[in-house]
């Protein structure tokens, strides 16, 4: 039997119906947004202007700040303009591209993540090979492949979803369209959606936290071989931020993703929604650059040529 989508428009309802309250939200989030494009995109061309800042560590770094700062573009506008719109919606076409975007740069935050604790195990655990063992040859498939690989999930659940049934309600009670709410709104059978979804995530999930894992196992060796004080503050300062910024991200896609629509509870996602897409992106570029001294001192030439 063909399913057929009966609903055209969404309505994303958002946090509140109170015109008040929604005036100071955007007023909240629209600094946050703002920051979040100044500190990403800020830290993309400062590793394209800085020639020390020329290794596959910063690359990684600029994919994850490109990938960032997309994340949010794709939420927060639409965000914002619902925020002071009276009508909050939003075309079927434009939901499932909403979601594909999300999804894809979701996706490929989780690789990339991965990708940058492999690329601190080469370097800390075997220093000598490291120009050798993460050459361009290396790097740059490993980015390529990221960005390959949130796209292809992205459009595994983009193809499910809209496939399905909508037509009962077509009030979405989120800030975006989201794969949970998608699933609970719709009149189909969701069984092979959750499915689907729940074989993908966790596959995702295990694979790259088992390369941090691993990584990061090799690295604490390193660590306890080394004898220098100063070399081992490094390394801590260098892996802490990304082990941060590592556990506050997957905690969060594991709340979100790995679990059934019959346990969605508008309150708590959209909480935790908001972190994932619009803070951490904000957060990142100060968990990693604030806290090297590589990148503090690249800033502070810049500034004083200015």
């Amino acid at each position: 039997m063909k399913n057929v989508t009966e609903v055209t428009m969404f309505v994303l309802k958002g946090f509140t119906d109170s015109n008040e309250l929604q005036v100071i939200l955007f007023f909240l989030f629209l600094p946050i947004y703002l920051f979040t494009l100044i500190g990403n995109l800020g830290l993309i061309i400062l590793v394209s202007g800085d020639s020390r800042l020329h290794n596959p560590m910063y690359y990684f770094l600029s994919a994850l700040s490109f990938s960032d700062a997309c994340f949010s573009t794709v939420i927060t506008p639409k965000m914002l303009i619902d925020f002071i719109s009276k009508t909050k919606v939003i075309s079927s076409l434009g939901c499932a591209a909403q979601m594909f975007l999300a999804v894809s740069f979701g996706t490929t935050e989780c690789f990339l993540l991965a990708a940058m604790a492999y690329d601190r195990y080469v370097a800390i655990y075997n220093p000598l090979l490291y120009s050798v063992s993460m050459s361009p040859r290396v790097y740059v498939p490993l980015i390529i492949a990221s960005y390959v690989g949130g796209i292809s999930h992205a459009t595994i659940h983009t193809v499910a979803i809209f496939s399905l049934s909508f037509c009962g309600s077509n009030e979405i009670r989120h800030i975006f369209c989201d794969i949970p709410p998608l699933l609970a709104l719709s009149c189909s059978d969701t069984h092979i959606n959750e499915l689907l979804l729940f074989i993908f995530v966790s596959s995702i999930e295990i694979v790259t936290i088992l390369i941090v894992l691993v990584s990061y196992g090799f690295i604490l060796l390193a660590i306890l071989k080394m004898h220098s004080a100063e070399g081992k503050k490094k390394v801590f300062s260098t892996c802490g931020s990304h082990l941060t910024g590592v556990s506050i991200y997957h905690g969060t896609i594991l709340f979100m993703y790995m679990r059934p629509s019959s346990s969605y509870a508008l309150e708590h996602d959209m909480i935790v929604s908001i972190f994932y897409t619009i803070m951490i992106p904000m957060l990142n570029p100060i968990i990693y650059s604030l806290r090297n001294k590589d990148v503090k001192e690249a800033i502070n030439r810049v500034l004083r040529k200015k």
